[in-house]
């Protein structure tokens, strides 16, 4: 199978058999009529003008496309650009192709996909503000001035309690992060192939894989607190400065294999939407589609997570810094680290920029991931053929070869 982008379509050679438009002498008739059919007038020898350069010669035609155009160029000189019935080319896609498609899809259906995230952003955000104002125990005050043990006891304190405090507002987000995701694949699938939907449409497609998606991100999470137990475990239960050493090149070695799985499983998630998966066999299914792949996935994946952060950087801070002033803090308390505060004014308006960032966050990244399955799927299974044949376009039929 070619693995490289730029193969020619099937049934698109540029000339198909058909070369009445090449411009060449009648031929002689070899006996079969007298010498004086030939006009006596017949140009001079050599001012036929070779293919590779048409027009020279008084007369001639045009040039057609596929006379001395660069190979970039559909002709003689390079295979036709790939079929694109939606939002990406059908072949190998590019690492900008691929974050590309993912914004074009949602603008192309902004309404289906960002109006559903907004919907869900909003939702989650009220939970977790509600959350913060009246169930979650106020945040362990730690003295600057504590020393030894007692130094260790305040941090240890409060790494518990963030740690408390994070996991119901961590766990609202998950739920937050599937319900986008589901959603947004089935719009990515959709917007490939060039077809529109709704989100009525959407929802119905997606709502069947709720819950196998949400066991396959509890079975992920689970794998990752193994991972990370196994590597500090024996550290920690030593107690020791040989286990605080054993401890942390524990914690490194399990950061190295949570890193490998995650990459590797990363795929999981649109194989079960899209394949109608069961939860182990999406996992087996991402795995051997990221097999030899997996630095190129882990790049890809890499800058998406940049550019997410940056996102939500540049739209939260502004947001945090309103939200600190509105609390009453001083022009000393916004840079000092101080422990944030949970007073409505501070909740309103850092909620409103965390409802912002979300709404374009999941639904960018959920895009990228369905789009990086289609594409390796592609490279490995020839997918763009059946998305050509399932896009209606004309010349694919079962029995088309790849080229």
């Amino acid at each position: 199978m070619n693995d490289s982008p730029g193969w020619a379509s099937p049934g698109s050679a540029p000339s198909d058999g058909k070369e009445t438009a090449i411009p060449r002498p009648s031929g002689p008739q070899d006996g079969s009529g007298p010498t004086g059919q030939w006009s006596p007038e017949q140009p001079p020898a050599g001012q036929w003008s070779p293919p590779s350069n048409p027009g020279s010669g008084p007369g001639a035609p045009p040039p057609g496309p596929g006379w001395g155009g660069s190979p970039q160029r559909q002709g003689w000189g390079g295979p036709p650009p790939a079929a694109q019935p939606g939002v990406i080319p059908l072949r190998p896609l590019s690492l900008g192709e691929i974050l590309d498609g993912s914004v074009s899809a949602l603008r192309a259906h902004w309404r289906t996909a960002l109006g559903f995230s907004l919907g869900v952003s909003v939702i989650t955000q009220l939970a977790v503000i509600l959350l913060q104002r009246y169930l979650l125990p106020e945040p362990t005050s730690i003295d600057p001035n504590a020393t030894g043990s007692e130094a260790l006891r305040q941090a240890s304190e409060s790494a518990r309690s963030t740690l408390l405090s994070q996991a119901p507002a961590t766990l609202i987000t998950m739920i937050a992060t599937l319900f986008t995701a589901s959603v947004v694949t089935v719009v990515i699938s959709r917007s490939v192939l060039g077809r529109p939907t709704s989100l009525a449409d959407a929802w119905a497609e997606a709502r069947p894989r709720l819950l196998p998606l949400l066991g396959l991100t509890v079975l992920l999470t689970l794998i990752m607190v193994v991972t990370m137990t196994v590597g500090i475990g024996p550290g920690l239960l030593l107690g020791s400065a040989a286990g605080a050493a054993l401890a942390l090149l524990g914690f490194l070695a399990a950061c190295v294999v949570a890193l490998w799985l995650h990459v590797s499983f990363a795929l999981a998630a649109p194989a079960l939407m899209l394949e109608r998966q069961s939860i182990v066999a999406a996992l087996r299914r991402s795995a051997k589609l990221v097999r030899g792949a997996w630095w190129r996935t882990f790049g890809i994946l890499a800058l998406t997570w940049l550019l997410t952060f940056l996102i939500a950087v540049v739209i939260s801070i502004p947001f945090d810094v309103i939200a600190e002033i509105a609390n009453g803090a001083g022009a000393g308390d916004l840079f000092s680290g101080a422990t944030p505060s949970t007073g409505w004014p501070f909740l309103i308006v850092s909620g409103i920029g965390n409802v912002i960032v979300s709404t374009l966050i999941y639904p960018f990244t959920a895009g990228v991931m369905a789009l990086l399955y289609m594409d390796q799927r592609i490279r490995r299974e020839a997918l763009d053929l059946d998305l050509a044949r399932a896009a209606g376009l004309p010349g694919y039929t079962p029995d088309t070869p790849r080229s």
